[in-house]
């Protein structure tokens, strides 16, 4: 059945409200016009009727700002009425490149400053929305998901705080571990993993890609990142291998024990294609150090394939070690703040999310099921046989 067809049978639940922080605004843009096209094209008997008002406009994002004073505070204002309305709070807390005033001295915003700015939206909503939606691609504060000693748990607390303001469902995208959502029990809580369009821009993108055991094999870097690695290897029919991460459990660099070798767990890679996957790349001393080991055991073509790209430390590192031809492709999500540096990359590879968000969005909005959007399998056995990578 197709999608128009599967919410023709639900009433949406209230108007439709986007509210795309500036942080967010790019992706927010690109939602709304995938929405906008949508609906604006649907034909049916239901639209028009008072249960389906204002179900066409020419945009769906609302007006709101968040101003700040002087000193660095600030306040959310929206200068439209959202009383009964389904809302969309999208935020990026890792869009480091905005910018605020404090007495005269230039700060750029934090992931803290982020959070803050999504929870001034929620207060200004004021309990008048019907229903209240956060979609935070990458999950605030979700590397301190885990007590290891005397430490806060900030992730957990942050879901807590959204929750106990008024926030009915939260989407992230590769939460860090998604057992996090225990924090919120009753709450619903959805951690969404973009393997069809890691997939479907390597097929679009690398037309000699050969998904079989004999030419492919998906990497682990460590064994946090196995059960993504595996379900991956799973739906294209390849095998597996991890590396172990060996840290010094005595030391402690900037907050964690440094590493001391990788060892690696799997069968031969002798001249095959190698996708090393993960949630995130940070600083990318990790992954391309995983590049380097595999290169060492003769793999052929390396692609590095990560849901959020954050290149804490600049991309001088990656420049590098492409030119080295330790790696040949890199794919990261538009869920997070991208450089125009970074999409002019002749190696970079970037996978637009937008179109997969309206599509959620649009099919809550009509409180449909979205579990065949969170279980890509049959999208990417389709995706494969159009590429001729299955019978």
């Amino acid at each position: 059945m197709s999608q128009d067809k599967k919410i023709y049978d639900k009433i949406p639940v209230g108007r439709l409200g986007l509210v795309a922080l500036k942080s967010c605004q790019t992706l927010g843009d690109k939602v709304n016009e995938y929405l906008v096209e949508w609906r604006n094209k649907r034909q049916d008997k239901n639209i028009g009727t008072i249960a389906y008002g204002d179900y066409k406009k020419d945009s769906y994002l609302l007006d709101v700002s968040c101003p700040r004073f002087g000193s660095g505070e600030a306040k959310c204002i929206i200068k439209e009425s959202v009383r009964g309305d389904d809302l969309y709070l999208l935020v990026d807390v890792c869009n480091y490149s905005l910018t605020y005033t404090v007495c005269g001295h230039e700060n750029h915003m934090s992931p803290d400053d982020h959070f803050q700015d999504l929870k001034r939206v929620i207060a200004a909503v004021s309990g008048k929305a019907r229903r209240i939606t956060v979609i935070m691609p990458f999950l605030y504060e979700s590397r301190q998901h885990k007590r290891s000693s005397r430490e806060s748990l900030d992730c957990a607390l942050a879901l807590q705080e959204l929750v106990q303001m008024g926030v009915d469902n939260i989407i992230t995208f590769d939460a860090h571990d998604p057992r996090v959502q225990n924090a919120i029990p009753l709450k619903s809580f959805e951690t969404i993993l973009p393997n069809y369009q890691f997939i479907k821009a390597l097929l679009q993108n690398v037309d000699d890609l050969k998904c079989d055991p004999e030419h492919l094999m998906v990497i682990s870097p460590d064994e946090g990142a196995t059960g993504r690695a595996i379900y991956l290897a799973t739906v294209l029919g390849v095998d597996v291998g991890m590396f172990y991460k060996r840290r010094d459990y005595t030391k402690i660099v900037d907050g964690r024990n440094p590493i001391v070798a990788h060892d690696f767990l799997g069968s031969d890679l002798n001249g095959k294609d190698a996708i090393i996957v993960d949630d995130m790349i940070s600083s990318g001393e990790s992954m391309i150090d995983v590049a380097k080991q595999l290169k060492k055991r003769n793999a052929n073509r390396i692609f590095i394939v990560s849901t959020f790209g954050l290149f804490t430390n600049g991309l001088e590192k990656f420049d590098q070690a492409y030119k080295e031809g330790l790696f040949y492709r890199m794919l990261t999500t538009n869920l997070v703040y991208q450089t125009e540096e970074l999409l002019s990359k002749e190696y970079y590879i970037n996978v637009d999310m937008s179109k997969y968000i309206a599509l959620i969005i649009d099919t809550l909005n009509h409180d449909d099921t979205v579990s065949e959007l969170l279980n890509p399998a049959e999208r990417i056995d389709k995706i494969l046989r159009k590429y001729g990578q299955k019978k």
